[in-house]
């Protein structure tokens, strides 16, 4: 489907023209000027860059194919900024986080690999000393920036920049302190205009992204060393702000003239989450062109799997259905007209440096609900996939494949022939998946209660079903459970055995809970009532109280180590009704230590009727 569309545009177009790297570089004062020869920003299959200027996102992004991120390189953040930017080499930042320079050869790399497309994420306050009022980056640093855009040029790429953590400056918009509010806004406003009028000759092939993840809950971020009042806004606040944010980004480019006036941008959802981004809550912000927008996810689903250690395989019918739902789902956004880059996705090598087992059926299934649906991926890199200076990949597998599913080699085929194969890949991916790799465990998809203890370790390495959705095959190689079906009120005991993963143990706890799925429908206003807690054979004296509740309305819960739970949920209970003493970190994972095995008894009962949250708690 992303094909057929280079080659229609290819022979439509009479003015188009190859790019050559001395045309690409050599005046260095406006790559990709956006003229009607065409000859600016490469050629993309012999299309012009009036040809691309008057496409729509959707239509574009048939061309961008697929992609790759330049990672953990030009967003290489250091909050202290040392003394004068001008008393540190150009490349002082990018290779912060020893990452090498960033070549020619690099970018060359990826696209002999198959890959059209680049995201390049920028620490921009870098050069940056907003506290003391100068909200000016360092012309070093856009130079050095556009250098790497040239490269990606000289490649005939498309090439998104955005604004990449940062630093966590986002968490200004969060803090109490309405200055520091309003420098958030200032330094947003001030960064993008510099960016947008450094860059306004460029052609359609270079995309600006708004920001990346943290235009959402991290709002509220209080890690940055400037930010000590933050977490102040409530989810309604968040969406609130993050859709002021899109629009003040659409506003403010559009301002600036040159080719930002018609210039494609990439539209982050709310902290670039699909489901999140579905919340009717967030929406996309209105333009003064029409087609020119994109929206921006990213996809590591299950992260367990996909961005840890922890979980150790992939492929059951589970794991296919869910991909597949919210791939459709994500669709309702193409359905309004837009497009679709997701920005970061793929399945990160081992902590041994290796590819994954199964790898290549989330490759092959993901890829192809691109194919699908006409999404953009964008492969997060950071030279542990692509190795930048040896130019090899971690396999020769992952180059076939991305070889083999790029934009030149399904070129000979018709929209509807790449869209029929994609379905073709997804159903018989479905159709030859396993139930489960592990046999003994009971399911819940029939509706069975079953309760488990979710678990992350606090290095992320150790894994187990975490989720409303109960996972047994979600788990690190080793870990042995002990989950028990719940038939009703009565004291039943789960328990998780680490002993036999590689590391032995579990380092701490970064999340944990208590599960049973589909109890909310099954028993509806049971609680949980951890009667004990064994750690390594010992009785653990909790730090507070559990309450019971549900992010689903349909797994009940108990949260035992849970960070990102500020205040007691409004659906909190317990079987007293009161709430008083109650926290969701029961377990400090500060001090409890390595812990080979864990067992959990509670008692299941129903609550305390009659008494509602607001009730309890003024009786206590």
């Amino acid at each position: 489907m992303k094909k057929t569309l280079r080659r229609i545009l290819a022979l439509a177009s009479a003015c188009a023209l190859t790019l050559s790297l001395a045309a690409c570089s050599g005046s260095g004062s406006g790559t990709g000027s956006g003229d009607d020869s065409g000859n600016n920003g490469g050629d993309s299959g012999n299309v012009s860059s009036k040809d691309l200027e008057s496409m729509t996102a959707q239509e574009l992004s048939v061309l961008m194919g697929n992609g790759i991120n330049l990672g953990n390189t030009m967003e290489a953040a250091d909050q202290t900024r040392p003394g004068d930017y001008a008393d540190h080499d150009v490349t002082y930042f990018e290779t912060l986080w020893s990452q090498p320079v960033t070549t020619q050869e690099m970018i060359h790399d990826m696209k002999a690999s198959g890959l059209d497309t680049i995201r390049i994420p920028v620490a921009w306050t870098n050069t940056m000393h907003y506290e003391d009022g100068d909200y000016t980056i360092a012309p070093e640093y856009l130079a050095r920036v556009k250098e790497i855009v040239d490269y990606a040029y000289a490649e005939d790429m498309f090439v998104i920049v955005n604004d990449h953590w940062d630093g966590d400056w986002w968490g200004l918009y969060g803090a109490k302190d309405a200055s520091k509010r309003e420098m958030a806004e200032t330094i947003y406003k001030e960064m993008w205009t510099q960016i947008a009028e450094y860059f306004k000759d460029y052609d359609a092939h270079l995309i600006f992204e708004g920001g990346n993840e943290e235009i959402g809950d991290r709002l509220n971020d209080i890690g940055n060393v400037n930010i000590v009042d933050g977490n102040t806004l409530s989810k309604d606040e968040l969406y609130a702000k993050a859709n002021e944010i899109n629009q003040t980004f659409v506003d403010l480019i559009r301002s600036t003239g040159g080719n930002n006036e018609t210039r494609f941008l990439l539209i982050p959802g709310y902290g670039t989450d699909i489901t999140q981004t579905l919340d009717s809550r967030w929406h996309m912000p209105t333009d003064t062109v029409e087609g020119k927008l994109f929206l921006s996810v990213h996809y590591y689903t299950p992260w367990s799997y996909c961005g840890s250690s922890g979980s150790s395989t992939w492929g059951t019918k589970r794991n296919y259905e869910e991909m597949n739902t919210i791939m459709k789902n994500l669709s309702a956004y193409t359905d309004q007209g837009y497009g679709i880059i997701i920005g970061e996705c793929g399945v990160l090598p081992t902590s041994n440096g290796e590819m994954k087992p199964n790898w290549n059926l989330w490759y092959d299934n993901f890829f192809a609900n691109c194919d699908l649906y006409n999404y953009v991926p964008v492969l997060w890199n950071t030279g542990d996939i692509l190795n930048k200076n040896t130019h090899s990949w971690i396999d020769d597998s992952v180059k076939d494949f991305l070889l083999a599913n790029s934009y030149d080699s399904q070129s000979s085929f018709s929209a509807d022939e790449i869209k029929a194969n994609a379905e073709t890949v997804i159903a018989d991916g479905l159709a030859a998946a396993p139930e489960t790799f592990d046999t003994d465990q009971k399911l819940a998809g029939d509706g069975t209660a079953i309760a488990w203890i979710m678990w992350d370790s606090q290095d992320w390495n150790i894994v187990y079903s975490v989720g409303d959705t109960y996972d047994p095959d979600s788990k690190t190689a080793g870990v042995v459970a002990t989950d028990v079906e719940v038939t009703g009120e009565g004291t039943y005991t789960i328990g998780l055995d680490f002993t036999g993963t590689d590391a032995g143990l579990s380092r701490s706890t970064a999340f944990s809970a208590i599960g049973i799925a589909n109890a909310e429908e099954l028993f509806p206003g049971y609680v949980i009532n951890i009667k004990e807690i064994l750690i390594n054979g010992e009785p653990y004296k909790m730090n507070g109280r559990n309450y019971t509740s549900s992010d689903d309305g349909l797994c009940t819960r108990s949260n035992l180590y849970n960070e990102w739970v500020g205040s007691i949920p409004d659906d909190a209970r317990t079987a007293a009704g009161g709430l008083t003493g109650c926290s969701p970190t029961v377990i400090d994972n500060q001090t409890v230590g390595d812990i080979e095995t864990i067992e959990i008894t509670f008692d299941y009962l129903p609550g305390a009727d009659g008494i509602s949250t607001n009730d309890a708690n003024s009786k206590n």
